[in-house]
């Protein structure tokens, strides 16, 4: 049997999820921005949709330092937001309500101890940061002045389900039938290969800044995984199929699906 407190936090959602209203039209102007969501399936394409609302009746916007939400701004970051939980759904962002959007770059002070006691302030410049237990912070760019490469949104908010099990990690919470030792043996390994590379200045599939912990290799793969799947996958296979479990989807196949298969090595030219 339901409790009436239970039925009342029921009444209370459907209330807020009422109030809002997103039109087609805007649905439309926010998934222009994000063409990589072309490659989910149809009905995770209104999966998405639907999670976005029920998100932002949720969880409340601010703009920092003067920057003025529109609806289409918080509507392009509930999607994107919403994209990690397709599968596991909204109650893995529980315990917390605020999205703090900067308008660009921003500094957070920060105060570190070393080895020998010393502390150390210092200034740093962040495209976004997700606090335990309280809100995610996330900067937004104009199309023209967005940093290539890089998802703040998505990133940020693989580090919330990183934080579902406790420590920062790498490790988020797994669902049922996903093995912890698998996805340790894959990310273990595809994390000594990437540090390698980026060690050597090469070009990498990922965001160099993933080699900075296993915590920041995860959301900067979760990037990778919704923007660029094909390029992990060929990169880093067994990392791509950990993603696929743990995201359920399999965005390689709808990248494919848009652009059609990626050409053969033509090495030897045809007489």
């Amino acid at each position: 049997m339901i409790g009436i407190l239970e039925r009342f936090r029921r009444w209370r959602r459907a209330r807020r999820l009422d109030a809002v209203t997103v039109t087609d039209e805007m649905w439309e102007r926010a998934e222009a921005r994000l063409p990589f969501l072309d490659y989910l399936e149809a009905d995770h394409r209104r999966r998405l949709r639907e999670l976005a609302r029920a998100f932002i009746a949720e969880k409340q916007f601010y703009g920092a330092h003067g920057f003025a939400l529109t609806d289409e701004v918080i509507v392009t970051i509930a999607l994107q937001a919403c994209l990690p939980v397709l599968r596991i759904g909204l109650r893995a962002y529980r315990g917390w309500v605020g999205v703090i959007v900067y308008p660009g770059d921003f500094v957070i002070p920060r105060k570190i101890i070393d080895e020998t006691g010393v502390v150390h302030e210092y200034d740093d410049e962040v495209l976004g940061e997700a606090w335990e237990g309280g809100p995610v912070l996330v900067s937004w760019h104009d199309e023209a002045d967005a940093p290539e490469g890089v998802n703040v949104v998505i990133h940020e908010f693989a580090h919330k389900l990183d934080m579902e099990n406790g420590e920062v990690d790498g490790l988020p919470l797994l669902p049922a039938g996903m093995s912890r030792k698998a996805w340790a043996a894959a990310f273990s390994a595809g994390y000594e290969l990437f540090c390698r590379q980026v060690d050597a200045h090469e070009d990498t599939a990922l965001d160099p800044y993933g080699s900075e912990s296993p915590a920041e290799f995860f959301a900067v793969a979760s990037e990778g995984f919704f923007e660029a799947p094909c390029l992990l996958q060929e990169d880093f296979p067994a990392i791509y199929e950990q993603l696929r479990q743990f995201y359920g989807a399999d965005p390689a196949a709808g990248e494919r699906r848009v652009y059609g298969e990626p050409p053969q090595d033509a090495g030897v030219e045809s007489p």
